[in-house]
Parts: structure tokens; sequence; C-alpha cells
């Protein structure tokens, strides 16, 4: 495999950056709506499973 000098591995990587394709202010605001939507969904997910197994063991303490 050839070696690629500096100024050819400069000019790669400025072809390769103009092909990002950013998103639009509606679409970053879309993700983070959705982003924190999931992040409450599992927040209180994990809360309830939190709480089950506090039960559960609380339970199994109280037998002991």
């Amino acid at each position: 495999m050839a070696k690629t000098t500096p100024g050819e591995f400069i000019r790669q990587v400025r072809t390769e950056a103009s092909k990002v394709v950013w998103p639009t202010r509606a679409e970053t605001i879309q993700t983070a709506i959705m982003v924190g939507i999931m992040m409450l969904i599992l927040a209180l997910f994990f809360f309830g499973i939190d709480t089950l197994f506090q039960g559960l063991v609380g339970w199994l303490l109280r037998l002991a």
C-alpha cells in the first residue's frame, strides 16, 4: 500500500468532509425531543424495576 503525503491526506479529508450532510435545525430539534422522551420512558421503567426489586429484597429479608 502506497504511503500518503500529508498534503494528499489533507485534500482527502477535505473531500470527505464536503460530503457530510448536516441535519437541519428542525431535524436536530425533533431528534432532541425523541431522545428526551426515550430518556423519560427508560427512567420510569428502571425506577419501576428498582422499586420492584427493592420490595422483593425487603420481603425476603423480613422472612429471614
